[in-house]
């Protein structure tokens, strides 16, 4: 398998000396990893780098009176690069994950990793167990939400993003994993043929105009892949309820008191 520091060379992301800016976080980091564009696999040369994870607060500031800092964030600019943090306490990221959000599983799971600790490397391993058929409603919600933006901009970056979560889905309710990468989804879930044109053009520019697209055609297309994803739910394997709460809820409670 290859190495992070490999799959961030190969992904073209200037992420692989931030060791100083990460440890200026006001909170250890427990894990960083790459999302967005870069992660679904069609970047583009203007692409900002959006990486997301999770800090530990510390145990006085989940008991006390004033609230804690559940959500951090931070953006800066890397030669020309806009850069961009997003992180969530421990606690609170395990809740999302417990809820069917395929958001929080795509950062966890994400394979550009810039920094990793223990306690990341189980919430991997317990990611499976959080799976379960509701995650095709994200999925579909997400996809109609990038669908409307995409006929109200007539932009391509919406276009990709709605069949990548349309792919997604289908792909999680037949095989139980989490597959964000569009170009390696194309391989393993029949989708239209025109989608490879569409990666390739949208590298000229982040928000550049789908031009020449039938968007009649194309809506069809969407909307068959939404029957498709609604049957391979039906289909599918995974369980109606998330499992693994008490697992994740020990795991909270030793990550936090061991840093003290």
């Amino acid at each position: 398998m290859p190495s992070h520091t490999t799959l961030l060379q190969e992904a073209g992301l200037p992420v692989t000396d931030l060791g100083p800016v990460l440890a200026g976080e006001r909170h250890p980091l427990l894990f960083a990893t790459v999302s967005g564009a870069h992660l679904y696999g069609f970047p583009s040369r203007d692409s900002d780098v959006d990486m997301r994870g999770v800090h530990l607060l510390p145990a006085e500031d989940l008991v006390g009176l004033r609230e804690p800092e559940e959500t951090r964030s931070r953006m800066w600019d890397r030669d020309g690069v806009e850069m961009d943090l997003v992180t969530h306490d421990l606690r609170k990221f395990v809740r999302l994950m417990l809820k069917p959000n395929g958001y929080v599983l795509e950062q966890l799971l994400s394979p550009l990793v810039v920094h990793t600790t223990p306690p990341h490397a189980e919430l991997v391993a317990l990611a499976p167990q959080v799976l379960t058929r509701n995650h095709a409603h994200h999925y579909r919600g997400f996809a109609t939400t990038q669908w409307r933006l995409f006929e109200r901009t007539g932009e391509l970056k919406p276009l990709l993003y709605t069949f990548r979560a349309l792919l997604t889905g289908i792909h999680l309710m037949r095989t139980g994993e989490v597959l964000a990468h569009l170009p390696t989804l194309l391989a393993r879930v029949e989708a239209p043929g025109y989608l490879p044109g569409l990666i390739a053009a949208k590298a000229d520019a982040e928000h550049g105009g789908a031009d020449g697209v039938d968007a009649a055609a194309v809506g069809r297309d969407v909307e068959a892949l939404h029957g498709v994803l609604d049957a391979a739910r039906e289909a599918s394997q995974l369980l109606d309820r998330a499992g693994g709460l008490d697992a994740l809820h020990a795991l909270v409670v030793r990550t936090r008191l061991s840093a003290r």
